[in-house]
């Protein structure tokens, strides 16, 4: 777990979105330094921000960004029920609304501005990319979902049936849940963290969950080359839980100019709970990518 140390102020605080939701948000600022630009995290699936991606936040606080986060609709500190995803387009939106107004308060307008997501979290930064792609400066993509394993990819008839079926019971949590935790994760104190934190949702995933997370992943895959922002995609050789072959393809595909792939050889699909040692190889990637990118102010015209 991440510690605050007097250079890091930390703030939490509660939004309404347009349907009513309440969401739990976050950031983490630089108290002695000058920001260099901003940063937002987007989590994965069954996670949240204050928490589990606080180590996250804390080492790009000490390089100098402001780094926001929120806890998705079902997830985390926020209302509905835990784990259910009824709109994948929803989370997006407020994503897209709660990153946006921190960017347009006059004292963020000439910084630049990131996203950063994790697994499912890097399916919501390449929708945001495609919402509006001259608004952001650059994304970091760590394991995400753009490609379902050949392995594990559903006939298109058994998609269209999980779509009648979830128009009927959509919050049925029937789909099995195994403790992949041990597969994901490598580093002990990580995984006693992750199993101790109550706001992560380990439970059964609902119909309509599965069918949003499959829908968007496929709807990534198909439309990569819409892709044109920078961006630094890290991914594990060993993880089982997103094709590391998805982060690949993203890269051949992309119409960015400016694109960078890290693949790390017997890392598992939580980069930030391997070693030490190879963590902060990881964040020295990250740290790197970002510095030759924050320089200079933003483009108030995107």
């Amino acid at each position: 777990m991440a510690q605050y140390r007097d250079d890091v102020k930390y703030e939490e605080d509660f939004i309404v979105n347009s349907r009513g939701n309440r969401l739990f948000t976050c950031r983490w600022t630089p108290k002695k330094l000058q920001t260099k630009a901003l940063i937002f995290i987007c989590h994965g699936y069954g996670s949240e921000c204050s928490i589990s991606m606080g180590d996250t936040a804390v080492r790009l606080v000490h390089a100098g960004y402001a780094v926001y986060g929120i806890d998705q609709v079902g997830h985390g500190k926020s209302s509905g029920s835990k784990g259910y995803i009824s709109s994948f387009s929803d989370i997006v939106k407020d994503c897209s609304d709660y990153f946006k107004s921190i960017c347009e308060k006059p004292e963020n307008k000439m910084k630049k501005r990131f996203l950063y997501g994790m697994s499912m979290g890097g399916t919501v930064v390449l929708q945001l990319h495609r919402k509006d792609p001259t608004y952001w400066h650059g994304a970091v993509l760590l394991a995400p979902m753009c490609k379902l394993a050949d392995g594990i990819r559903p006939h298109p008839v058994v998609v269209g049936a999980l779509k009648m079926i979830c128009t009927v019971v959509p919050s049925w949590r029937v789909v099995p849940a195994p403790d992949m935790l041990d597969q994901v994760c490598k580093d002990p104190q990580f995984k006693k963290e992750i199993r101790s934190n109550p706001y992560m949702y380990k439970g059964r995933m609902a119909l309509q969950t599965g069918h949003e997370l499959l829908a968007a992943s496929l709807d990534i895959e198909k439309n990569l080359q819409e892709v044109t922002l920078p961006f630094l995609v890290l991914h594990g050789t060993d993880d089982v839980v997103a094709d590391p072959s998805g982060s690949r393809l993203l890269h051949e595909r992309a119409s960015s100019r400016d694109k960078t792939f890290k693949l790390y050889p017997g890392m598992y699909h939580v980069l930030m709970a391997e070693p030490p040692a190879d963590v902060d190889r990881v964040f020295a990637d990250v740290m790197s990518w970002l510095d030759q990118r924050a320089g200079g102010a933003a483009n108030t015209c995107n």
